[in-house]
């Protein structure tokens, strides 16, 4: 599975905020087609901030060990 950059949320925030005014303006003028195919980019910008926010909640276990005390 491929995961997004952490790095992209911010771009990925910005497409989102902008699809759901593009959502509102074809709404307004009566696009039906048009909102239901935003809607499903808009689908996807949710997918990837969720995903980043999953993968940012991971701890990661390297794996190194401690010290032995004697």
């Amino acid at each position: 599975m491929h995961w997004p950059d952490p790095a992209q949320r911010t771009r990925i925030e910005e497409i989102r905020d902008n699809l759901l005014a593009r959502i509102d303006e074809a709404r307004r003028e009566g696009w039906l087609g048009e909102v239901e195919g935003l809607q499903v980019s808009l689908s996807g910008a949710n997918d990837k901030l969720a995903q980043i926010d999953r993968q940012s909640r991971r701890a990661v276990d390297l794996g190194i060990p401690s010290p032995r005390t004697p």
